[in-house]
């Protein structure tokens, strides 16, 4: 996988909230690095005290389990038998400096602007969040029947969705006005 097929859905797929943080597991970070998850993990043990708790942990057989329930992971067999370490931002970025090759500092700092990004969207739209959040009490409230909802929860999701993606693209337009131009590939 080359750094340039590396796009931010797909990072942005593989990362997790597991423990009230944001994470990815080793399997998926060492597919982008372009290592075996073995070797990534080798050179985490190597630099253990780079990798407190707060960048990296492993998770638990209930965390594994709840992952694969969700399609996160396709089996525990994916794993090899052994539990997965997780990274945080900042784990990602020790990850580049204990693995010393390009493309770890290159992926790495793709990664890294995925999770800032996503961190923006949230605290640009911590208001919507809230909304959301004071909707589903009342409805949990009132005792209502969320099925007998269901088309005005999806039609909420959709406007939530569109105003996910004006804000990405009024951001697009903000960088281009200022001096940055996209660049089109393939031409």
């Amino acid at each position: 996988m080359s750094n340039h097929s590396i796009s931010d859905a797909l990072i942005s797929s593989k990362i997790y909230f597991i423990r009230g943080q944001k994470v990815m597991l080793d399997r998926d970070l060492s597919e982008m690095y372009g290592v075996e998850t073995r070797r990534l993990n080798e050179q985490v043990k190597r630099n253990i005290k780079r990798f407190p708790e707060r960048y990296m942990y492993k998770l638990d057989k209930k965390e594994v389990e709840f992952m694969v329930s969700q399609n996160a992971i396709p089996s525990k067999q994916v794993l090899g038998g052994t539990l997965p370490n997780v990274f945080t931002k900042h784990g990602v970025l020790m990850l580049a400096n204990v693995l010393k090759s390009e493309k770890a500092i290159e992926v790495s700092v793709k990664i890294i602007d995925v999770f800032i990004r996503l961190r923006e969207m949230i605290v640009n739209h911590k208001d919507i969040l809230i909304k959301l959040e004071q909707i589903d009490k009342k409805i949990i409230n009132l005792g209502l029947d969320i099925k007998s909802h269901d088309g005005e929860i999806e039609t909420l999701f959709e406007l939530v969705d569109e105003i996910r993606k004006e804000s990405i693209q009024t951001k697009k337009l903000k960088a281009n006005s200022i001096g940055f131009k996209i660049e089109k590939r393939g031409k």
